[in-house]
């Protein structure tokens, strides 16, 4: 995971007011594994901005993360 990635949250921590799923950015690592993470909501308005492992997240992906073209014969 690096700066800007886009991850979900992989557990609940209720007393934060975050749950599993909830989808935020990657907005500045302090050490490896340990990240700043920014959620915001569908305008864009940051409601939780808090600091996270690497093992508390799924790194989001937006495409296919192999090629699927066919390779000729």
């Amino acid at each position: 995971m690096k700066l800007l990635d886009i991850v979900a949250l992989l557990e609940d921590l209720p007393q934060l007011g975050l749950y599993r799923g909830q989808v935020g950015t990657i907005v500045e690592e302090y050490e490896p594994g340990v990240f700043e993470v920014e959620f915001s909501d569908t305008t864009g308005r940051a409601y939780a901005i808090e600091t996270l492992s690497a093992n508390q997240l799924m790194l989001l992906h937006h495409q296919s993360l192999t090629d699927k073209t066919p390779t000729p014969a």
